[in-house]
């Protein structure tokens, strides 16, 4: 747990600094900070959601399959 606390204090504080060395504003970089953590949280539900759906299933075993051939 507390490592992965310590990477969430870590995407926070690079999440910040990176908006506001691009930004150079202050409260974009907060903004930033707090909206994008939420938007990721929700895409990671639907993500895992379809990760097992049969057709994304034979998606990813199509390509795995065509990446081993390749070698």
């Amino acid at each position: 747990m507390a490592k992965t606390a310590t990477f969430g204090a870590l995407h926070v504080g690079t999440s910040f600094g990176v908006t506001y060395a691009l930004t150079g504003n202050l409260a974009v970089a907060g903004a930033v900070t707090f909206v994008e953590p939420l938007v990721n949280t929700v895409m990671h539900y639907f993500f895992d959601t379809y990760w097992d759906h049969p057709k994304v299933a034979a998606w990813r075993t199509h390509f795995s399959t065509k990446a081993r051939s390749m070698t």
